[in-house]
């Protein structure tokens, strides 16, 4: 299919390090994108996580439900002198979805379980089918990640520790920047990748109108819960099918 975005000016939210690459995209489909990443994401080092990185060894899976996760544990991993260690092949790895393998992929490692859907819901339920003894296992998550997969083990009595490398914060230097861009109606869609971004938008403006394109269900269900009037959200969560989604909407639109 042919995605085109017709000047439309979309807004993307996500985080600085990921914005430009969603927003090449959106220029290369003609469309205007207006920067304004509502979420800061820092790695974190902490003394808490030290044990669990000590007993990597004893782990059979490592779980990543994030390309953040991914970047932000092999700092860790590099802080604590154990980047490299030959035990790390001999594990084998989850991630949520191919652009958190792509991370993956950048240190070297490859993706022994991927999701045929791409949230956590689906991750723990098909893992779960194909695996019939995975434990131990380690949970790599940010402060903001959610409690799916802790919760699906804890119910199953699975063995799981979990370990917090990055932490996600809103963004509200983007504050005045959000609002100058709302002004006048001068933004045609609002683009979200995760529920915090959508919080993050609440926390700054009231402006729930705009047609709103999530990249994946949970994430929808978060900006409807928050008052968005009019969101959508593609099959497949990636930005690909979000600016496809975009497309297919313009195009009813104008029909």
């Amino acid at each position: 299919m042919t995605i085109s975005l017709e000047g439309r000016k979309i807004l993307i939210t996500r985080e600085v390090n990921q914005a430009k690459v969603f927003a090449d995209k959106v220029k290369k489909y003609k469309g205007i994108p207006i920067v304004v990443p509502l979420l800061t994401v820092v790695c974190r080092v902490s003394e808490a996580s030290k044990g669990a990185i000590g007993r990597l060894g004893t782990f059979k899976w490592i779980f990543f439900t994030s390309a953040n996760g991914v970047r932000c544990f092999f700092q860790t991993l590099n802080h604590f002198g154990l980047d490299g260690q030959p035990f790390l092949k001999e594990l084998k790895i989850a991630v949520v979805g191919h652009k958190t393998e792509d991370a993956l992929k950048s240190f070297g490692y490859r993706a022994d379980f991927i999701p045929s859907e791409y949230h956590a819901e689906a991750m723990g339920q098909e893992f779960l089918k194909k695996y019939d003894d995975p434990a131990p296992i380690l949970l790599v998550r940010g402060n903001r990640s959610r409690n799916v997969l802790p919760d699906v083990f804890s119910k199953l009595n699975i063995p799981f520790d979990m370990i917090q490398v990055y932490e996600t914060s809103f963004n509200f230097q983007m504050k005045e920047k959000l609002r100058e861009n709302l002004k006048d109606g001068n933004i045609d869609y609002l683009t979200f990748t995760s529920p915090s971004a959508v919080e993050s938008f609440c926390e700054m403006v009231d402006e729930r109108k705009i047609p709103s394109f999530c990249i994946g269900t949970t994430t929808q269900i978060r900006a409807k819960e928050l008052g968005f009037q009019e969101t959508f959200s593609p099959n497949e969560f990636t930005t690909d099918s979000v600016l496809e989604l975009i497309s297919d909407y313009i195009a009813g639109k104008d029909r």
